[in-house]
């Protein structure tokens, strides 16, 4: 029996490796990866999406299909029961390791009649209505806190790894043809770092007009619990505190994490605000914990 591992993410500019953290986490024994093109949109059904029919072509009775959560896979309630209607007719399992899905037996099934128990199904509707509507709203106050903070003269974003002469020495010696992760290495940065460095150099470098800037798209990241405490102990402004209230508790053990749906800039803002906590007057688990959020913000322009 197989365990067969979904992955996709909206947009080209996003990465897994959210997804690659809760299901290492998970503990799957030889999983076998069915990776959808980056920018993959969730609007297409998932029986029309070309890795998920590989997957479901390569699946034998009595395989397990995993995914870091049920929006990975499905966006509504009809495509959430059309899959599950497949699964269970090809007898095929489905575990989702995150989110308000996780630990339930979604394939669960009425022992004479075959048919998806109305338990089930009734906790996957309103699940997946809830998780809908959850997201529109924090899409919305994402907005509107940027728009209140740009009207305030507050820029998003977060500080360049590079600046200053660092800068003026990687583009020389890109120009002499020293490769971006030669660069790297000896900067001790990330290839995106010095990408964004040299990015007027690059071959693939095209001139665009700076003054319509591309809008930055929704990401969710895992929070850690600590991190979350702090914030809510701080004074945030009214769309960073919304951020925080409505993002979603994942146990973890003793502790806990707070998946917060935001576009990048307002988590490198959040970042900004925990700053303190790589200080002297913070804990070791506390320092520990902003760490771990900062890698995941940073590896958002990775």
């Amino acid at each position: 029996m197989a365990n067969l591992v979904y992955k996709r993410v909206s947009t080209d500019q996003q990465s897994t490796d959210r997804q690659n953290l809760v299901l290492a986490e998970a503990g799957i024994e030889d999983p076998i990866v069915f990776e959808e093109d980056g920018g993959t949109s969730s609007r297409l059904h998932p029986l029309q999406r070309p890795k998920f029919g590989e997957l479901l072509t390569y699946a034998r009775p009595g395989d397990t299909v995993h995914t870091s959560e049920m929006f990975r896979l499905v966006r509504g309630t009809g495509h959430i029961l059309d899959v599950l209607d497949v699964l269970h007719r090809d007898q095929v399992a489905l575990r989702i390791h995150g989110g308000a899905f996780s630990g339930m037996d979604l394939t669960a099934r009425h022992p004479r009649t075959g048919e998806l128990l109305s338990t089930v199904k009734f906790m996957v509707q309103t699940l997946a209505a809830a998780g809908e509507l959850q997201r529109d709203l924090q899409r919305e106050l994402t907005y509107d806190g940027l728009r209140a903070a740009e009207a305030k003269g507050n820029k998003g974003g977060r500080r360049p790894a590079l600046a200053g002469e660092a800068v003026t020495d990687v583009r020389a010696a890109y120009l002499e043809g020293q490769s971006i992760a030669a660069l790297a290495r000896d900067h001790k940065v990330s290839r995106g770092a010095i990408r964004t460095a040299v990015a007027d150099l690059l071959p693939e470098h095209v001139t665009v007009d700076d003054s319509v800037p591309a809008p930055e798209l929704p990401i969710t990241l895992d929070m850690p619990g600590k991190v979350a405490d702090f914030l809510r102990a701080t004074d945030l402004d009214d769309a960073e505190r919304a951020a925080l209230d409505h993002g979603q508790a994942v146990r973890r053990g003793t502790g806990y994490t707070l998946r917060v749906t935001a576009i990048p800039a307002f988590h490198r803002q959040l970042l900004d605000r925990c700053q303190s906590l790589d200080g002297t007057g913070a804990i070791p688990a506390q320092r520990k914990a902003r760490r771990e959020y900062e890698n995941r913000v940073n590896a958002l322009g990775e």
